[in-house]
């Protein structure tokens, strides 16, 4: 028999709301479609009402889990508009925040589809490392979630010697047990049970569709603005696109455990590398001159896009934001058909979704 299935947009298990409609033949999806909207909350609006340090404070708190990567691509429009130039040892405390950012939200989403899957000792041991990642991100900026590092010229805090210590020791453990979860990954029969064939994204279905971030990466796409369009000194580092081939629920956790590893060499590197000198241009507000800009960066979850423009006043006179998931989301009903509503929960969390950036 055939039904209709709902999932959200209200639900218990969702933690934002998003409506997946699902057309079943028993339990086998034959069609979905995904709704969006459901949380808008006039960030964009709210930029054209507020100079460029606040809309700094404020971008920040579009995303908790990509905070830092907000704000970062807020900063570079600005101060690619107003022509500045930043301090290169501020370039390279912006990379390492933005890696150790990419390596919590690598595993926050390992532990919800562990948790998903119902593997979940695995679970337990991934989201224990991440409150070390956690910490280290306390230690070199005060806050665990929201990171106030980024400033309009530089950054707000500078990364002292014992700090960098604390730091390697923490990557030295992380490293070990990401190796102990990716041969977990690779070898577990439950987790290929529940992975291996579910929610395939064809290779080019991701390019027609504009799949970006891991989640392309997992359908065998090689994009990756890091190294494609290298920016606030990404080209100092020697990293890799990490790129799986099955383009299932497994590809898409293979490629983030294997991207923790990139993440680990990069910080490494701006250690090793780390430029004497200033951290910013100074504490006083920046003007802005009349003019617009785009930048793009690499986020967790994909392609992050602002584009900002001046007026050469006060305030913002537009901010636009484009988040990863925006591209990701048309991915869902592609992955659900032919599955079965079992799969559904996991194959729709596999994009990490955040619905909130998206619903800025």
């Amino acid at each position: 028999m055939s039904y209709i299935v709902p999932i959200g947009p209200y639900h218990p298990a969702l933690e934002e709301p998003v409506h997946a409609r699902l057309y079943t033949d028993g339990e086998v999806i034959t069609d979905a479609e995904v709704f969006i909207g459901y949380n808008h909350r006039g960030i964009e609006k709210l930029a054209t009402q507020k100079n460029y340090i606040q809309t700094l404070v404020m971008v920040e708190r579009v995303c908790g889990i990509c905070s830092h990567s907000h704000a970062l691509c807020y900063a570079m429009a600005c101060e690619a508009i107003a022509q500045m130039q930043i301090p290169k040892r501020a370039e390279y405390i912006r990379v390492i925040i933005a890696e150790l950012e990419r390596l919590h939200s690598h595993y926050l989403w390992e532990g919800i589809a562990l948790h998903l899957i119902g593997h979940d000792s695995l679970f337990m041991h991934t989201w224990d490392d991440r409150e070390a990642i956690m910490d280290i991100l306390e230690e070199l900026t005060g806050n665990r979630v929201n990171y106030g590092t980024c400033t309009i010229g530089g950054v707000r805090r500078d990364i002292t010697e014992d700090q960098m210590r604390k730091t390697l020791e923490m990557l030295d453990m992380i490293e070990k047990s990401n190796e102990a979860v990716k041969n977990i990954l690779l070898a577990d029969k439950s987790v290929a049970a529940r992975t291996a064939g579910v929610g395939i994204l064809t290779t080019e279905d991701a390019l027609r569709i504009g799949a970006q971030g891991p989640h392309a990466r997992a359908s065998n796409v090689p994009v990756d603005v890091r190294i494609d369009a290298p920016y606030s000194s990404y080209d100092d580092f020697e990293f890799n696109k990490v790129t799986f081939e099955t383009c299932d629920v497994f590809s898409r956790a293979v490629v983030r455990v294997l991207e923790n590893f990139e993440s680990i060499k990069i910080i490494r590197q701006a250690f090793e590398k780390m430029p004497k000198g200033p951290i910013n241009l100074g504490t006083k507000i920046p003007k802005i001159p009349e003019g617009e800009y785009m930048v793009r960066h690499e986020a967790p979850r994909g392609q992050l896009c602002y584009k900002v423009v001046s007026n050469g006043g006060e305030f913002n006179e537009r901010v636009s934001i484009h988040v990863p998931t925006f591209k990701n989301a048309p991915t869902v009903p592609v992955m659900l058909r032919g599955n079965t509503v079992a799969d559904a929960g996991l194959i729709i969390a596999s994009i990490d979704p955040c619905f909130s950036c998206m619903d800025r």
